[in-house]
């Protein structure tokens, strides 16, 4: 049985479907995943409190929900199924403009058809039903394992996998500090953007579940001042809206954040300690039409 709170949850999600093709089409068609959802917030003017609020995981509360909204579309054929990285609206998703109502009806519309697949599914607890009730983080247990694995390394290693990530990302000469105590500054690199031109990047690391906040972007920019063109911060947990705001401030060195949902996306991407496995599954909805 569902009960309030989930439907509740259910609920907050659907209210991003018209939002989320309107943000995607604002942007071109296409846009990456926290591009989206920076177009969904401002232009509903999500009010900071709601964008700080995370997930027993950790993650986004606010992200987790549009994520769930793409979700849905997806299934509707309002956005490409791709799975590179780029949300990317089709023709039809293009055209189209969605109110509450249409929104909550194309809900109930997919609810009912995992029900459907959950009963022809002998599983003791099968995808479907995860995401009829649209309740908690989106079904990827492997990012779950993912975190959980990172926020059990200790700091050291923590710091060591992001110099071997930041590595794969194409920078060189990187060097971890951490055992330093050198105000904050974890390790350094090298990022040749082309023959002529490159940067020195500082980064930091903070391995835990809770939000940075601004006060620790200032610091580690005050820690990075006339040492580096650039510095990143990486970690497990999140970025508060505040935070996102003091790195990107105008007259200030930039700061590039990586929170631990953009953390696993690069694990991903660069297969480090996640092997893709390719599968498939029964798609009911496909042959239903040929048993008329």
């Amino acid at each position: 049985m569902v009960t309030k709170q989930k439907k509740d949850e259910g609920a907050q999600f659907v209210r991003y479907f018209g939002p989320l093709l309107d943000a995607l089409r604002a942007l071109g068609g296409s846009a990456k995943p926290d591009e989206a959802v920076d177009r969904v917030s401002a232009n509903l003017k999500v009010p900071d409190n709601v964008l700080n609020e995370t997930l027993p995981s950790g993650g986004s509360r606010f992200r987790n929900q549009v994520a769930w909204a793409r979700f849905y579309l997806v299934r509707e054929g309002f956005i490409s199924s791709s799975k590179h990285g780029v949300w990317s609206l089709t023709e039809s998703g293009f055209k189209t403009s969605l109110t509450h109502d249409q929104a909550r009806a194309i809900f109930l519309k997919w609810v009912k058809i995992f029900q459907q697949q959950r009963k022809q599914k002998e599983a003791s607890e099968p995808v479907a039903e995860k995401v009829a009730e649209g309740t908690g983080a989106l079904s990827q247990d492997y990012r779950d394992e993912a975190l959980e694995m990172l926020l059990s390394l200790a700091p050291a290693g923590f710091e060591r996998l992001s110099q071997r990530l930041l590595r794969e990302a194409g920078f060189t000469q990187v060097v971890v500090t951490g055992q330093s105590g050198d105000g904050g500054i974890d390790g350094f690199g090298i990022l040749q953007v082309n023959p002529l031109v490159s940067f020195k990047v500082l980064f930091q690391c903070k391995r835990y579940a809770k939000s940075v906040a601004p006060s620790q972007v200032r610091d580690f920019r005050g820690a990075m001042s006339g040492r580096a063109d650039k510095g990143i911060i990486i970690t497990t947990g999140t970025f508060t809206a505040e935070a996102k705001r003091e790195a990107t401030r105008d007259g200030a060195p930039p700061i590039e954040l990586i929170d631990g949902e953009k953390l696993i996306d690069m694990l991903e991407r660069f297969e480090l300690g996640l092997r893709p496995i390719t599968t498939y599954e029964l798609d009911h909805s496909f042959f239903n039409e040929f048993k008329l």
